[in-house]
């Protein structure tokens, strides 16, 4: 697959094992930034033949996706002889997706990027689009830049090895993508749900390959994030807002899930949204939710100045993408905090939350 991009093209391999790393090993010019948990798991395997002094471990986590840790690679970098024609290859997730983009643009006004995402949520959705984003004090994402790498290479074989917690984020952006594309998508979403929870190699590759398909036009004709892009933000004014609220320990997929049940809660009480097929996407969401949540998380205050505090946020009013009849997207520029208080408690009602 290739994307197109005003920066530069750049390719989407879907890759069947790690045979593919031996030539990313080989590249000239190269640092390598590893997430330390990846670089524990395959230390003896992938990375065993990886110099230290061309090797950055990072431990990547929502406090360090900071433009500190962005300069302390650059800082690693200028130590080697190679300049403009050096390459970063980074391998980990969207922390690692974000700091990496973000020192590579940077750098000597940008180097080759070359990224492997290991975790779904990556590889299903953030990987492509362009964009880095760093979190700033209490803020998260408010810097960033546009910046694509050169070539991603996808391979779900790094899918076995994630936490439950982690798969299941990335299940979120999955659900989100599938529920997007209307009654098609949700009947489909439907009858592989136990098919993606058990991993299935096949059927993951299959939803990895058509959430990146769904996103690519919207990307593509809205590269800068200025018009249509804004779609994409569906559950995620809400679901930043429960990252935020939580300190991150919601992760990002499972609070857009969350997210989407307040959308979709909010579209029903307005009238826009039918009971019946917010239920049947309120039980995938529950099936895909199995990390403990606490009522903090779902303080109104806290989630309506959250969300104010949001980057996409265009004025005082309160902006959301809502689902209307026959599951169509719309941007609606005066929700309520009333209505945001509603959500909240049905939802806390539905996952049980006391």
């Amino acid at each position: 697959m290739i994307i197109k991009s005003h920066l530069k093209d750049y390719s989407v391999t879907l890759e069947p094992d790690f045979a593919f790393f031996h030539e990313l090993k080989n590249q000239k010019n190269a640092l390598y930034v590893v997430d330390e948990n990846v670089y524990n798991l395959y230390k003896s395997t992938l990375f065993q033949d990886i110099h230290e002094d061309v090797l950055y471990v990072f431990h990547a986590v929502e406090e360090l996706k900071t433009i500190d840790t962005a300069l302390l690679i650059c800082e690693k970098f200028t130590r080697l002889s190679a300049k403009r024609n050096a390459v970063l290859i980074s391998v980990g997730g969207g922390i690692v997706q974000d700091v990496t983009g973000f020192a590579a643009n940077i750098l000597y006004r940008g180097i080759q990027w070359i990224f492997v995402p290991t975790t779904l949520l990556a590889s299903c959705d953030s990987c492509i689009g362009s964009k880095t984003s760093l979190n700033y004090k209490k803020f998260k994402n408010l810097l960033g830049t546009f910046y694509p790498p050169d070539a991603l290479h996808i391979c779900s074989e790094f899918f076995k090895t994630l936490s439950d917690q982690d798969f299941q984020s990335g299940l979120g952006e999955v659900v989100k993508f599938n529920v997007m594309t209307g009654p098609v998508g949700l009947d489909e979403i439907e009858k592989d749900l136990d098919l993606l929870l058990s991993r299935d190699p096949l059927t993951l590759n299959r939803y990895v390959e058509k959430s990146l398909r769904f996103k690519k036009p919207y990307i593509e004709n809205d590269e800068f994030d200025k018009g249509e892009r804004i779609y994409l933000n569906f559950a995620h004014t809400f679901g930043h807002a429960i990252e935020t609220v939580s300190h991150f320990e919601v992760p990002h997929g499972s609070a857009v899930a969350i997210g989407m049940l307040m959308a979709n809660r909010i579209s029903v009480n307005r009238g826009l949204f039918d009971e019946h097929t917010a239920g049947r996407i309120e039980r995938v969401c529950q099936k895909i939710l199995g990390l403990p949540l606490k009522p903090a998380y779902f303080d109104l205050d806290a989630i309506v100045q959250a969300i104010r505090n949001d980057k996409k946020q265009i004025s005082d009013e309160l902006t959301a993408v809502l689902l209307s009849e026959n599951m169509t997207i719309g941007i609606y520029h005066d929700v309520q905090p009333s209505e945001i208080k509603a959500a909240l408690q049905s939802v806390q009602e539905l996952l049980s939350i006391i």
